[in-house]
């Protein structure tokens, strides 16, 4: 089943929903405000198992910020981080910038909501080196960009800062959630993500991946 067809199932999962952004055009970036329903566990392990398996990359040549240019330009003065803490928050107002000067923002990752968007962070779920070490070193540069600033695939969230730098670039077998609750969730954006972009994925990977998918 592809990436369309998935979003279009309409469901309610026992004990694992998992809002997810608008599909329209999954891995071409901007902005998107509607939620779709979550794809059902069935088909996130479908998609876990397609995942290419090889062994992890290393970092060479790898920068961050030339390699992943990152929070570029959506409309007018907003910019990809800057639209998705206007989406994901609560009561968002922003200056002429578009820099938020007051809203909340719930993290998933412990559930801490925050007033303040300079407690925020916003994490690449599959961290973006990472996803070098998995199969971007050989994209072009318009790959890479797209998926850093991926809006309409589940790889972009509102997190309490001290988790995002406590997660760095780790994979799931390296590092979780605090919040135990959320494992399904997390696991499937990972899945999702790298299924979009057809990266790699290594053998504890997956199974740390499965064992989360088991909390649905």
């Amino acid at each position: 089943m592809g990436v369309a067809a998935a979003v279009a199932i309409v469901a309610v999962l026992v004990g694992c929903e998992v809002p997810r952004a608008s599909p329209a055009n999954p891995g071409t970036g901007g902005a998107a405000a509607s939620v779709m329903p979550a794809i059902p566990v069935a088909e996130a392990r479908k998609r876990l198992g397609e995942l290419p398996v090889a062994v992890r990359g290393v970092l060479d040549g790898y920068d961050r910020a030339r390699k992943f240019p990152h929070w570029k330009t959506v409309s007018g003065r907003c910019d990809v981080r800057e639209e998705l803490l206007k989406r994901d928050g609560t009561n968002v107002k922003v200056n002429a910038e578009c820099a938020p000067v007051s809203g909340s923002w719930r993290s998933p990752y412990d559930g801490e909501t925050w007033t303040t968007a300079s407690d925020v962070d916003v994490d690449h779920v599959v961290p973006l080196a990472h996803a070098w070490v998995s199969g971007a070193k050989s994209w072009d540069q318009a790959t890479r960009e797209r998926f850093a600033n991926d809006l309409t695939q589940p790889q972009l969230r509102p997190v309490t800062d001290n988790l995002n730098q406590e997660k760095g670039d780790k994979a799931p077998e390296e590092w979780k959630p605090p919040l135990v609750s959320y494992w399904c969730t997390y696991a499937t954006d990972w899945v999702m993500v790298k299924h979009a972009y057809a990266l790699t994925i290594t053998v504890p990977e997956r199974t740390a991946l499965s064992s989360m998918l088991d909390r649905c």
